[in-house]
Order: C-alpha cells, then structure tokens, then sequence
C-alpha cells in the first residue's frame, strides 16, 4: 500500500513538473502597441480637435470676462451704487461660468478620451487574446502595466511582432 502511495506521488509529481515546464510566457508592452495603432493616431487628431474647440469657447467667455472687467473699471467712478452692484455681479457671474465651464471641459475631454480610446485598447487586447490562444500561451505578462518586479526576458517570449502582424501594423 505505502508502496503504490509513493509510486502515485512520484507519477503526479513528474507530471506536475513535465507540465510546468511545458507551459509557455509571453510578454508585450500593449502601451507601444497601441500608440502604433492608426486608430490611436487618428483618436488623438479628434482629441487636439475636440480640445481646441472646447479652449476657443473658453476663451470666448475670457474675452467677455475681461472686456467687461475694463468697461467696469473704466466707468467705476461715474456708475451709482445699484449700478456698481449690477456690474459686480455681472463679472461675478461671468467668473462663475469661466469656472464652471472649465471644469466641465476637464470632464468632458475626460470622457472624450475614454470613448475614442476604449475601442482601441479592446481592438488591441482581442488581438493579443488571439495571438496568445492560437501561440498556446498559457500566460502573456504586459509590460506597460509595470506589475512585474522581475522578469527573464530570455524565458518569455516577445508577441509584439505577432500582434502587430494581426493588426496590420508595420
């Protein structure tokens, strides 16, 4: 009995051994992927686009802000106080919705960048995903997410070339 217990033990531990050293790792840096994608190239036109837009009419409500501003000082001495009152709140306002609508455009280029690049980042991911599956990895460790502390680069392997190929990237 103890003999066929140890016999078991050593076969599955053979196995065990055989099998681990069977598997295969990859690694990629996703990040450099992705930024070589024409999508990604193309995703970050409409974004300088998106921004520039979202800057012009920021800087509409500025000119309004400070032609307003010089108007008020300009008239300061001449307006009665229910008129200076007026004015004051006018430029408050105005600075209000300076603010306001800064913090919204921080937001929505947030939101922007998320919505053109999220495509992309799956695009790249559903390639690797592939790469790895018809490679017969068992494990693909990505370089950009800095997770690793260590890694041997000569027992990994390197699937950028093979996950650009399927992306169509040269």
């Amino acid at each position: 009995m103890k003999k066929a217990f140890k016999l078991t033990l050593v076969v599955a531990c053979t196995m065990f051994s055989t099998s681990l050293f069977a598997q295969k790792f990859g690694r990629i840096n996703s990040q450099e992927i992705v930024t070589s994608m024409n999508e990604f190239k193309e995703a970050q036109t409409k974004l300088q686009e998106y921004e520039k837009d979202l800057y012009a009419q920021l800087e509409t409500i500025g000119v309004e802000f400070n032609t307003k501003l010089q108007e008020f000082q300009q008239s300061a001495d001449t307006l009665g106080d229910a008129m200076k009152q007026l004015k004051e709140k006018e430029l408050n306002d105005l600075q209000t919705r300076y603010q306001e609508f800064q913090q919204m455009a921080g937001s929505d280029m947030q939101k922007k960048q998320m919505e053109l690049l999220q495509p992309i980042q799956q695009k790249c991911l559903d390639a690797i995903n592939e790469v790895a599956k018809t490679g017969g990895y068992t494990v693909i460790f990505d370089m950009a997410a800095g997770a690793l502390a260590y890694i041997d680069e000569a027992a990994t392997t390197d699937i950028s070339a093979d996950v650009k190929t399927k992306l169509g990237i040269q």
